[in-house]
């Protein structure tokens, strides 16, 4: 009998949120809904109250004090303050001035990166762009040669979006302590999937997100380390003061309660999700490989995630693919970029080629994945892979044992 369907397997887009995570927001609706910053009266002093828990319950997943956490409105918010925030706090010159600092990421961070670092590309900084390597790496020997007398920032996300492989952050961190320069890691792929603690990863500034870990839409976290070394932020919103001066606003309560009770989940159920959910991408993966040919796993294939995979089928038309599991929710690239008829910029920077960079499949599993979802998301994937592969004129020399790559083609 087949699962109900559609099926769900975008979960690297977004989460479910979990059914424990909204019956603890529930009363902060209509019940409990001071403002937490109204310190005169009981229903701002219970607000306030439910914003320290789940502070604490965030640090407590990521090994930090609850001080050092810092609310926003999401992963976005956070790299934006992280990178912005700390380059024009350790800028080397004014405003509107060459030289004001150098600055490392790389091509296939997601945009919430690549773009403020551009912005700051824009105002004088001078940014690195180091380019992975086939397995989607960045390690620490690659930050090391890019290191200046001047670099005064490192943002390299711990785990890649599109692909699941995990970059050298705690190797990378310690190379940026040795040095003087601050790390900022944007982890939100990573925390709530593996163990994290900030003070033995040597991390100084971590983003994540509540809707990546079961959690509401519209509500994340900064981590900003607070000591050995305490680190700096310019603030890139003004009016209040409120998050130790970082990021004013009222803060979201419903939501960051639902955050905080995100991560207390998280840490109770890390290891077993993962180990389950790690199974269910095996066998996912050895169904499609080993009853086809042409199909490639991208990126490193033991330093990644366990529940993200991104898988190219040769010969085959991406959109093609796409609307033949229309039944199967899953990407071809990021949740940010997936409108755009370009291939995966992150595919393109491990080197793989356009045409099989089209054919891509970022399938990422979660809390309510199934085996039967599985068995059958993979049996469809076959059928269709097969059928758009059994109308096309290149396969059929690919199977005749003609090298594709060598075909001289007539403009004609």
């Amino acid at each position: 009998m087949p699962p109900s369907l559609p099926i769900y397997m975008d979960n690297a887009s977004t989460t479910r949120t979990d059914p424990r995570v909204v019956e603890a927001m529930l009363p902060y609706f209509s019940e409990i809904y001071g403002n937490s910053a109204s310190r005169n009266h009981c229903f701002g002093w219970d607000a306030e109250h439910a914003v320290n828990t789940a502070r604490r319950q965030a640090a407590d997943l990521i090994g930090a004090g609850p001080k050092e956490i810092i609310w926003t409105s999401g992963a976005t918010e956070s790299n934006n303050l992280a990178i912005k925030g700390a380059a024009r706090m350790y800028a080397k010159a004014p405003a509107g001035e060459s030289g004001r600092g150098h600055i490392i990421t790389a091509i296939h961070e997601h945009k919430a990166v690549i773009d403020p670092c551009k912005r700051l590309e824009r105002e004088g900084f001078d940014v690195t762009w180091l380019e992975p390597g086939e397995d989607g790496l960045i390690t620490r020997a690659m930050i090391e040669a890019a290191l200046r007398e001047d670099t005064i920032l490192v943002t390299i996300m711990w785990a890649n979006n599109e692909l699941g492989t995990i970059n050298e952050i705690p190797a990378i961190g310690a190379l940026c302590h040795e040095r003087g320069v601050v790390l900022h890691t944007d982890a939100t792929q990573w925390v709530g999937k593996m163990p994290t603690n900030v003070e033995t990863d040597n991390i100084d500034l971590l983003s994540f997100s509540g809707h990546k870990i079961y959690g509401p839409n519209g509500v994340g976290a900064l981590y900003v380390r607070r000591r050995r070394p305490r680190i700096r932020l310019e603030a890139m919103i003004d009016g209040g003061g409120h998050e130790r001066g970082m990021r004013s606003g009222t803060l979201n309560v419903a939501g960051i309660v639902g955050m905080g009770a995100a991560c207390a989940l998280c840490s109770a159920e890390m290891d077993a999700e993962g180990e389950r959910l790690f199974q269910l991408r095996t066998r996912l993966e050895r169904s499609l490989v080993d009853s086809m040919d042409v199909v490639q796993i991208n990126g490193n294939i033991e330093k990644r995630l366990p529940h993200i995979t991104n898988i190219s089928f040769g010969f085959v038309e991406g959109e093609s693919l796409m609307m033949g599991i229309k039944d199967i929710a899953c990407s071809s690239g990021s949740a940010c970029t997936s409108a755009s008829l370009e291939p995966s910029y992150v595919l393109k920077a491990l080197g793989v080629g356009d045409e099989l960079a089209h054919s891509s499949l970022r399938l990422s599993l979660g809390r309510w994945t199934t085996q039967e979802e599985v068995d059958y998301a993979s049996l469809q994937i076959r059928e269709a892979v097969e059928h758009l592969r059994a109308m096309s004129p290149l396969y059929d020399l690919h199977n005749e044992g003609i090298d594709i790559s060598t075909i001289e083609w007539d403009a004609h």
